[in-house]
């Protein structure tokens, strides 16, 4: 199963916006995808796909965070993501 840790880029980590142009994007693929802080155990990821479940976590700019994919298209959905949070806010398109 892909795997990746990613420092969000965001200042002000993955509130509103960038949370909502991170499920989106999530929501893009077949591959469930979950997130958590980086050092979180396998049962402690949530859904990425999920909005309510992505804000709560809480991220803040400079937070690592682990993502987890399964599924025919799981490194491109995770390329993907890997690019949101890696993307300043003022340049995330959506």
């Amino acid at each position: 199963m892909p795997e990746r840790r990613v420092t969000v880029v965001p200042e002000e980590g993955l509130h509103a916006r960038p949370a909502s142009v991170f499920v989106e994007t999530a929501n893009e693929y077949d591959t469930e995808v979950l997130v958590g802080p980086e050092d979180a155990a396998d049962d402690d990821l949530v859904p990425a796909s999920s909005m309510l479940a992505v804000t709560g976590l809480g991220a803040a700019g400079g937070d690592t965070l682990r993502l987890v994919a399964e599924g025919e298209d799981a490194e491109a959905a995770l390329d993907a993501l890997e690019d949101v949070l890696t993307t300043p806010e003022d340049e995330l398109e959506g």
